[in-house]
């Protein structure tokens, strides 16, 4: 099991999924957490060194984007909590366990700054759609697949706005 897993909690989580079963949603649930994690701190990273003729409007996007990833965070540390585990919270353990990779500056560039965000959230887009379908089918957990749905649902719409961004 993987070393931020074995911090189960000690009280018993008797909710209809067999413990292996809330431990492999969990896992899954880290790594989403990692990555959204990684992808926040990507988009901080972008709003404060966005330039060019597009500073303002970006500047603002990026914020609206990793405002609403706040929430994201907590909602699935939250359910990872709801399964029985401990949420890692530790930068070291968010590296490990993200598929998604940092950048640094890009020297202000705001195309590729969206290029990489949209890269980004589509990523996760494809990671959330194989996660629904295992949590509910593999792992017998609706309340965790219904809550990657809407995650999914939320990507999808901010990869949208991104596009429209690089469209414009």
């Amino acid at each position: 099991m993987d070393k931020v897993m074995q911090g189960q909690m000690t009280d018993q989580v008797n909710i209809g999924i067999t413990q292996e079963n809330r431990s492999k949603v969990a896992e899954l649930l880290t790594h989403l957490l990692a990555d959204e994690h990684i992808l926040y701190i990507k988009l901080r990273n972008y709003h404060w060194n966005i330039e060019g003729m597009f500073f303002q409007s970006l500047h603002e996007f990026f914020a609206d984007q990793y405002d609403d990833l706040e929430d994201v965070i907590d909602d699935i540390a939250e359910r990872v909590r709801t399964l029985g585990f401990y949420a890692p919270g530790a930068m070291d353990d968010f590296k490990s366990l993200a598929r998604l990779s940092e950048t640094g500056h890009l020297n202000g560039n705001g195309e590729q700054m969206l290029r990489n965000i949209l890269a980004d959230h589509e990523m996760i887009i494809q990671i959330l759609r194989g996660n629904v379908n295992d949590t509910m089918d593999k792992y017998k957990d609706a309340g965790t697949a219904d809550f990657l749905t809407a995650l999914m649902e939320k990507h999808e719409k901010m990869a949208w706005m991104v596009r429209s961004h690089l469209n414009g």
